[in-house]
């Protein structure tokens, strides 16, 4: 009887070198963007004190109710998997003195994530996420500048005909208590309409009403009290010149007036990138100006945008029309045939690979049409082949992949010759 084999758990999964390749293709479009406009990468730990998303992302809502991995450590600390990426940067931002840092501090991050929920395509309990976080700037014109930076990467994926930006404010702590009492009393009168879900959501997180999914709650949704309704005039007026700001850079959008976004910790303007055929969201944020204050800090204002990889990627996926440039798994391949060949070939790739070229070889004793077939497999430019001939001439022939073309050089040119053809 044969042994099961071990496999991931559920909701996660092997990422195989053909899936890297758009993975690195989000990553180095991602990192271009922000540095440009002056983020600074942070890695966070894979780990936090559960207090820290209790307090920060709030106890009623859906992540940390259910989707949180929490543990006890030996020493009974309750610790908890990165769920979300912003109050770790806050955390990091008060521990780590970066209050002292020129304001705005501007930090990004390219991390995975863990939540426990429904496996489903392009959402995993371990999921990739990039996101990025400006903290100490209350204007309006930092909302447009995170909003339009975000668009700058959606446009360098390809993506940017294929998403809308939907905005709406849900005001700050003067003007939501008098919202979040007439949300309620218009759900309080309908609590017999609405799924399980939202019954909980009624006590613990009414704001998340507006968020729901199912079927059956989407024609309350639309006939529930709006938001922007109830603005206090500094948050009717940071909304309108967000507005004003984004049409002078001819940047389009929506205002949506049931977005509002799942954490607790965000305040005024909330915004989301949203797929134009399919509807769901590949990434989003909003201001979290009460955050810093919330987890021991001075009141400092906030604001930053996050998107998930994975959902990004299975958007590309139905995309053929963008070109993702694949590159091939090494440029150079070394074939031999015989045994002093082998010697050869062993030393010619340790040259090769001293000299940063992407190089592989065979070097058991395949016959020569083998390990062609193998160079071609990997997509490689040039093969370098060395038989008895040229290992007693110390020779080497270099056939170019695309054409055919083959020519002999003594050894000490190879590395020379490599990098002018490459080139």
């Amino acid at each position: 009887m044969s042994k099961k084999i071990n496999q991931a758990p559920r909701g996660t999964r092997d990422i195989l070198p053909d899936e890297q390749v758009y993975f690195s293709y989000i990553e180095k479009i991602f990192e271009s963007v922000v540095n440009s406009a002056g983020f600074r990468k942070l890695y966070t730990p894979a780990f936090e004190d559960t207090n820290l998303f209790v307090r920060g992302v709030g106890k009623g809502t859906d992540v940390v109710e259910k989707e949180m991995y929490t543990f006890n450590d030996k020493s009974g600390n309750s610790l908890t998997l990165r769920p979300e990426g912003t109050a770790p940067v806050v955390r990091a931002y008060l521990e780590d003195g970066m209050q002292s840092w020129p304001q705005p501090v501007k930090l990004y991050y390219y991390m995975p994530m863990y939540r426990y929920e429904r496996p489903q395509a392009g959402r995993y309990r371990e999921h990739w996420q990039f996101g990025f976080e400006m903290i100490g700037d209350k204007d309006p014109i930092a909302d447009v500048a995170i909003i339009s930076t975000a668009s700058r990467i959606f446009k360098k994926l390809g993506l940017i005909d294929q998403v809308n930006v939907q905005l709406n404010s849900i005001g700050c702590q003067n003007c939501r208590p008098k919202y979040l009492k007439e949300l309620k009393e218009y759900y309080g009168l309908n609590l017999k309409k609405v799924c399980v879900d939202c019954k909980r959501r009624y006590e613990t997180n009414p704001l998340r009403l507006l968020d729901c999914k199912e079927a059956k709650c989407q024609p309350l949704i639309e006939e529930a009290p709006q938001s922007i309704n109830f603005l206090c005039d500094d948050c009717h007026k940071h909304f309108k010149e967000t507005l004003e700001l984004l049409d002078e850079i001819g940047t389009n959008y929506e205002i949506n007036p049931r977005l509002v976004r799942g954490f607790d910790y965000y305040t005024r303007t909330v915004y989301e990138f949203w797929t134009q055929t399919d509807g769901y969201a590949l990434g989003g944020g909003g201001r979290y100006d009460r955050l810093v204050e919330i987890l021991g800090g001075k009141p400092t204002p906030a604001l930053g945008f996050s998107s998930g990889v994975d959902r990004i990627v299975e958007e590309l996926k139905k995309h053929p029309e963008i070109v993702i440039n694949q590159e091939s798994a090494a440029d150079v391949f070394v074939a031999q045939i015989g045994e002093e060949a082998r010697k050869s070939c062993l030393k010619l790739l340790n040259g090769l690979w001293d000299q940063g070229i992407r190089a592989e070889g065979c070097l058991d004793k395949g016959s020569i049409s083998e390990q062609l077939s193998m160079a071609n497999k990997l997509k490689t430019k040039l093969t370098l082949i060395i038989g008895q001939k040229e290992a007693f001439d110390e020779t080497v022939i270099i056939k170019e992949m695309d054409s055919g073309n083959q020519e002999i050089y003594p050894h000490e040119k190879i590395i020379q010759e490599v990098k002018k053809k490459l080139k």
